[in-house]
């Protein structure tokens, strides 16, 4: 053993605002305070949508890990965003209600749990606190009355936000230019292209299912509104500023962009309101990339019913680093399974030589201290790739090469590895084989039955009767169940993801 100290390389984040990696360091010492734009709760969230949360509950947990304290906060948009992402177009949450024939509130509230059973599978550290957009709607209105004199102007349609009365407004996503906005629908009387929506009245003789009274008539907040009003609310403080805000890269142009304008408004200052803005890249599949408003999405609850455990998924996100593009795909996704079946197998074979449960102590730091000569450098290789940007896909093979070092005691290896999996979240100190064994919903067979024509077919083969045996492979293809002859890994099945 050594008396090595826990890891501790200075941690650098990637700044959209500046386009750089920076030395982090939070405004408060040993305090960070994260805003992450959460869920509009019109629909079931698709995988894209939950790559992001994924690269969130990532930061966090490796926030955690550097020893800060983190108070987190994610927001349930349930009113308020358009049916274009470029704040054009009908309110999702309206359109959902009317198409489904359900109140609005219960449309929110259904979804809501969705994601947040989504959120559990994924193995994803809850929030400090959920922040709904319907419960800060008096804020909303205040925030709105103080910016309104010097930075909006009043349509017949709602109070639109001037863009050209702060400073640099678009730098976030590379400069201001009406080019970018060509796309958003014509609003009479706007008087730029980026201008946007802070207040929508109600159309004439038409009652919204949520509405309320304002200074410029009954409406709805816009979108965009409802982050400023919340991430400072929650985290900003007396000055009235964060340590990072998340989001996906397609908030980067628009939405995020109309929160720092409202935020220097509010302030009356150039300060975007968060030090640090990070986005992850898109999921992609190979239709393009993921999109609710485009129709059908891949749902994690399709993955599991399918038979995929949605930490397969989990991993699949890990693979990639949060800035770079992630391709979906039957393969890519299979490929994440059988490494987790492998890091899995690993796992049940230390913790059945373990002769103690030193390694299930909830403290990093005594984890990860007094590590064994060949140890060590392996926790310092982790800690320097997570601390370079979150760079995921480097500190994954270091974890499998922990767990397959060899002539280290078992149980200093658990140390090591669970010390690891606080960072990474896949639950390898509580995950087993036949938590992998799924049933798909649509299976005509559970995996007992699978497992017992297993056993029918090795008799057979056994035996020398290969007609019996193919019969039972070819009987067990026909319900998606592979065969696996050979299979390095003993799996012997698996479900087909194509």
């Amino acid at each position: 053993m050594t008396d090595a100290a826990p890891p501790s390389a200075p941690l650098r984040l990637f700044n959209s605002l500046t386009r750089a990696a920076e030395n982090f360091a939070p405004i408060t010492p040993g305090i960070v305070r994260v805003y992450s734009c959460g869920p509009t709760v019109y629909n079931y969230a698709h995988l894209g949508n939950l790559r992001a949360y994924v690269f969130t509950d990532t930061l966090t947990r490796v926030l955690r890990w550097k020893g800060y304290d983190v108070t987190h906060v994610i927001n349930i948009t349930d009113v308020g965003h358009l049916t274009s992402d470029a704040d054009a177009g009908d309110d999702k949450m309206e359109a959902a209600a009317r198409a489904q024939a359900k109140s609005i509130w219960d449309i929110a509230a259904h979804y809501t749990e969705a994601f947040k059973s989504n959120i559990a599978a994924l193995n994803i550290v809850e929030p400090s606190r959920w922040s709904v957009a319907t419960d800060h709607i008096a804020e909303m209105i205040a925030f709105a009355t103080r910016i309104a004199p010097e930075h909006c102007y009043e349509l017949d349609t709602g109070l639109y936000f001037d863009s050209t009365t702060v400073p640099d407004y678009g730098a976030l996503a590379g400069g201001h230019d009406d080019a970018a906005h060509a796309r958003i629908d014509p609003v009479a009387g706007k008087r730029h292209a980026s201008d946007f929506a802070i207040w929508r009245k109600s159309p004439p003789g038409e009652q919204r299912q949520m509405e309320w009274d304002s200074p410029w008539g009954k409406g709805a907040p816009g979108w965009h509104l409802e982050c400023s009003v919340m991430s400072l609310k929650y985290l900003g403080g007396t000055e009235h500023q964060f340590d990072i805000h998340t989001g996906g890269i397609d908030h980067r142009e628009i939405h995020h962009p109309n929160e720092i304008a409202q935020n220097q408004a509010f302030n009356c200052t150039s300060h975007t309101g968060a030090n640090w803005w990070m986005h992850n890249n898109f999921l992609v599949d190979r239709g393009g990339k993921m999109s609710k408003s485009k129709g059908g999405f891949t749902t994690l609850f399709s993955l599991i019913d399918r038979g995929v455990h949605p930490l397969a998924y989990r991993l699949l996100c890990l693979s990639a680093h949060y800035r770079s593009e992630l391709e979906f795909s039957g393969e890519t996704l299979g490929a994440a399974l059988t490494r987790l079946k492998r890091l899995v197998m690993a796992m049940e074979g230390l913790k059945a030589r373990a002769e103690d449960v030193t390694w299930q102590s909830p403290d990093r730091d005594f984890l990860l201290s007094n590590l064994h000569p060949k140890l060590q450098p392996i926790a310092d290789a982790f800690d320097a790739a997570l601390s370079d940007d979150l760079m995921v896909p480097r500190a994954i093979p270091l974890l499998e090469e922990a767990a397959s070092i060899k002539k280290v005691p078992v149980d200093e290896k658990l140390c090591l590895i669970a010390g690891m999996d606080m960072a990474l979240g896949l639950d390898l100190l509580n995950l087993t084989r036949a938590d992998l064994r799924l049933t798909p919903k649509d299976a005509t067979l559970t995996p007992s039955e699978i497992e017992a024509e297993l056993d029918r077919r090795k008799a057979a083969r056994a035996d020398k009767d290969f007609a019996t045996s193919d019969a039972i492979r070819d009987a067990l293809a026909a319900q998606g169940v592979e065969v696996m002859d050979g299979d390095p890994l003993g799996w012997e099945w698996r479900l087909n993801l194509d």
